[in-house]
């Protein structure tokens, strides 16, 4: 049994970091829906990466909830729930999202949890989005799961 999705119902902070902000401040200005997710993916995806063995050396960041936090982090690394957590806030906080547009979903990287997201785009459209696996050659549209992961940690 997979655990539960821990920060699906965690409420948007209301203030957000300066860089933050200015980032939503860009993505305000975005046509559609899908150059939204796509500018807000390219951000977190070149700020953060997944790599599997911190993700066991540094359980204890799994429960980390602060967005400044998070943001701020000293390294590149933070937990898949927590990426996805910064990806929510930035696509709600744009306007072009609204909660009930992301849902989380979860899965298993090879026997590790693991937590995505479906987008929704349109009334019958989705996308499944996994900003953790992209250093890992998960793309947009796609997640890891079983042993659908490729790439290693650098």
């Amino acid at each position: 049994m997979l655990p539960p999705n821990f920060f699906s119902k965690k409420p948007l902070p209301e203030k957000l970091p300066e860089g933050m902000q200015k980032i939503v401040e860009q993505l305000k200005k975005c046509k559609t829906k899908e150059e939204c997710l796509k500018k807000a993916y390219d951000v977190v995806t070149k700020k953060y990466r997944g790599y599997f063995l911190r993700t066991y050396l540094r359980v204890w960041e799994f429960f980390r909830c602060d967005i400044d936090q998070l943001w701020d982090t000293k390294d590149d690394f933070i937990h898949c729930n927590n990426v996805n957590y910064v990806l929510r806030t930035l696509l709600v906080k744009s306007g072009k999202f609204k909660e009930e547009d992301i849902l989380p979903k979860n899965t298993l990287v090879v026997i590790s949890p693991h937590q995505y997201l479906r987008i929704r785009l349109g009334k019958d459209r989705f996308i499944d989005v996994d900003s953790w696996g992209r250093a890992h050659g998960i793309g947009l549209g796609d997640y890891g799961h079983g042993f659908h992961m490729t790439g290693h940690e650098k």
